[in-house]
């Protein structure tokens, strides 16, 4: 996937959602109480795809390794199907409980969601700053990413369903926790060398100090979005921005 080159500094935008683009309020209050309450309804009316096989494996495998951590997770029973599925449905439970960034929980929450937003029950949020910042860079030749711990699935529905209108348009590329943790320098250097681009011409923009904190140690520029200025997170030493405007008229590669 190769990026357009515009000659300028910087030439992609990779975006964090939750408490960048969307309040963290939209996560916790709306999105994570839907998927709870069907997680078990899903995993049973979906149980012969090959997908969720995948995932009950998957998460299968991540409860031992919790249970052998002596994490304590809930216990698993697998000597019936039925009885499979209510065990990946407690884990996965346990999962959010801990704000699990495990692909495989997210991969079912983003199917939880997508029929949520196909039958008109889930509406995407953003800042209202964002539209008007994604269209602004489309028209400068930049490329703006997604870079989230919920699948992509989850983040397409999200976009494409905000009250201004389906944003996907102005979205080059998605990018969640399959090409590695948010703390890791070398998702991001995976992610520039997806787009074919220098680390340096991207920036990253974020309001977890961690994530920005890799992410320049891979060589990217960074941003600390600080929608509700929690005092602790300005001291980071990255720039700081309360809203997408104001990196408009500044240098975006100072």
């Amino acid at each position: 996937m190769a990026a357009p080159h515009d000659g300028n500094p910087t030439q992609a935008i990779l975006l964090d959602i939750e408490g960048t683009t969307t309040p963290i309020d939209f996560v916790f209050r709306t999105l994570f109480p839907f998927a709870r309450k069907r997680l078990q309804k899903i995993l049973m009316e979906h149980e012969s795809e090959l997908e969720i096989h995948e995932e009950v494996a998957a998460l299968r495998m991540q409860h031992r390794g919790d249970a052998a951590q002596q994490l304590q997770p809930p216990a698993w029973a697998d000597h019936s199907r039925s009885a499979e599925l209510a065990s990946a449905a407690a884990y996965a439970l346990w999962l959010m409980d801990r704000d699990s960034k495990c692909s495989a929980l997210k991969s079912l929450q983003g199917k939880i969601w997508q029929e949520g937003y196909r039958a008109g029950e889930l509406h995407g949020e953003v800042y209202p700053d964002v539209p008007v910042a994604l269209a602004h860079w489309r028209s400068e030749g930049k490329i703006v990413c997604i870079f989230s711990s919920g699948s992509i699935l989850a983040q397409q529905m999200l976009f494409g369903s905000t009250p201004a209108g389906d944003l996907t348009g102005l979205l080059y590329a998605f990018f969640d926790t399959t090409t590695g943790p948010k703390n890791a320098p070398g998702s991001y250097k995976r992610i520039a060398e997806t787009l074919a681009l220098e680390t340096g011409k991207i920036l990253f923009i974020s309001d977890v100090t961690t994530e920005l904190d890799a992410a320049r140690d891979a060589g990217l520029q960074t941003a600390l979005c600080v929608r509700t200025n929690p005092v602790d997170q300005v001291a980071s030493g990255h720039r700081v921005v309360h809203s997408f405007p104001e990196l408009f008229a500044a240098r975006l590669d100072r």
